[in-house]
């Protein structure tokens, strides 16, 4: 016997009984961008490694442990893309999308990390964000942020998550600060873990969001970057949490928030929950204004967010915020007795389905004894079975049998039946 050939470690299968939750969830998200005026765009998975190195940083975790990078046949090196934004910074660029134009983009799709597999975080994942380009006030910062809340309001989340904000201040305020961590951490160096003396003279923010317990005493007497804002950026977030204060949306200031990616300038935020022990951030994202340019465009500015679908769909199920009838699949079963009442049934299944197209209707197929039909079709989950047999032909009619409520049998010809569908499932018309 031949060997089973199984998944690769961390990309793994999504089974019918889990698709209906992504697919409720996928629903609320296409629903509310339309609803704010975005669009939907969809990148390539492969990108040129270069693409990523010259976006995120050639020194992040991500490029230099996480990212499937391989030569192709003609030497090129590609890359599985590890995150959504540095690949509609390339498409926008290359379509022209950016000339003297503003633009609500949105995706959804997977995306390639080689880290440890854990629940909730995987080697092939799947992430929602947006992407804002060609506007630079808090106001637009808001609006991303008011989209996420809703979100959340929607799924019932909101008393489960938090918002952080913080400011990263100009890239000149930036580096600026850069060199007072570097000469501020030098001077701990018996601190230090290994990672962070790896980061500190290439990317000493990081260091803040060391999770190692021995050195959280000394991040903690750390110069804060709120305390070295250009006056711009002290403007620019201030505002951004007025905004929000009149918006009625809580938030906390985290000075020690400053993302992973390289691209953030000024506003970065994470909607964290704790009801997920470690994998506490559902959602976070940020400005990133010299990205464009960067990346070979005309400067343009820039804000977008991320939030990785499994965390989400975990978080729902965690706290049983699934609506019961998710897993619902059908709402009608059509049984059929012998071999000209089953090639009547694939004509009145198509027949009602012309006349109510939102019906979900499923034709039983491959005979069986009248037990065996019914037994499936009480496992389909439907309201109503259908049932066309000798006599049902003979007359014209159908046979309905209620499977969830304590109500008579009826007998109705096809007319009648498609009338009665209607009223029981008004979504169907």
């Amino acid at each position: 016997m031949l060997s089973k050939i199984q998944a690769i470690r961390g990309m793994n299968d999504l089974l019918p009984e889990q698709s209906p939750l992504w697919q409720y969830f996928e629903g609320h998200i296409r629903s509310l961008m339309s609803r704010y005026g975005y669009q939907e765009i969809r990148t390539p998975i492969l990108e040129q490694t270069n693409l990523f190195k010259r976006s995120i940083g050639e020194v992040t975790d991500i490029v230099e442990k996480e990212m499937y990078t391989f030569d192709d046949r003609n030497g090129e090196s590609l890359t599985m893309r590890p995150e959504g934004t540095a690949s509609v910074v390339r498409a926008a660029i290359e379509s022209g999308l950016l000339h003297n134009q503003t633009q609500r983009l949105w995706y959804t799709g997977p995306m390639f990390r080689y880290e440890r597999p854990q629940k909730g975080r995987y080697r092939q994942f799947h992430q929602v964000g947006a992407e804002i380009f060609g506007l630079d006030g808090p106001d637009i910062d808001v609006e991303a942020i008011l989209l996420t809340a809703r979100l959340w309001k929607q799924l019932g989340l909101t008393e489960h998550v938090t918002l952080e904000l913080n400011s990263l201040g100009s890239n000149e305020a930036r580096a600026a600060y850069r060199e007072r961590l570097i000469e501020y951490f030098s001077a701990h160096m018996d601190v230090l873990d290994e990672d962070a003396k790896r980061r500190l003279h290439t990317n000493p923010l990081r260091i803040l969001d060391s999770k190692t317990p021995e050195m959280q005493n000394m991040i903690e007497q750390a110069p804060q970057l709120l305390d070295h804002l250009d006056d711009d950026s002290r403007t620019h977030f201030e505002t951004l949490k007025s905004l929000l204060d009149s918006a009625g949306i809580p938030y906390v200031v985290n000075p020690r928030l400053v993302r992973g990616l390289d691209y953030y300038n000024r506003t970065v935020f994470e909607w964290t929950t704790t009801a997920l022990g470690s994998q506490g951030t559902v959602c976070a994202g940020g400005r990133y204004d010299g990205l464009v340019e960067q990346l070979g465009g005309k400067a343009v500015p820039a804000v977008g967010f991320a939030m990785g679908v499994e965390r989400l769909v975990l978080l729902l199920d965690t706290l049983g915020l699934v609506p019961g009838d998710l897993h619902q699949q059908v709402d009608v079963y059509l049984m059929a007795f012998g071999e000209a009442a089953e090639r009547q049934a694939m004509l009145l299944g198509e027949s009602l389905r012309d006349a109510l197209p939102g019906l979900r209707l499923q034709v039983h197929c491959g005979g069986g004894s009248f037990k065996s039909q019914m037994k499936k079709a009480d496992r389909s989950g439907a309201n109503i079975a259908l049932i066309l047999g000798e006599d049902e032909l003979r007359d014209q009619k159908v046979s309905l049998k209620y499977m969830r409520e304590s109500l008579e049998q009826q007998t109705l010809n096809e007319s009648e039946l498609a009338q009665l569908l209607a009223e029981r499932f008004p979504n169907a018309r």
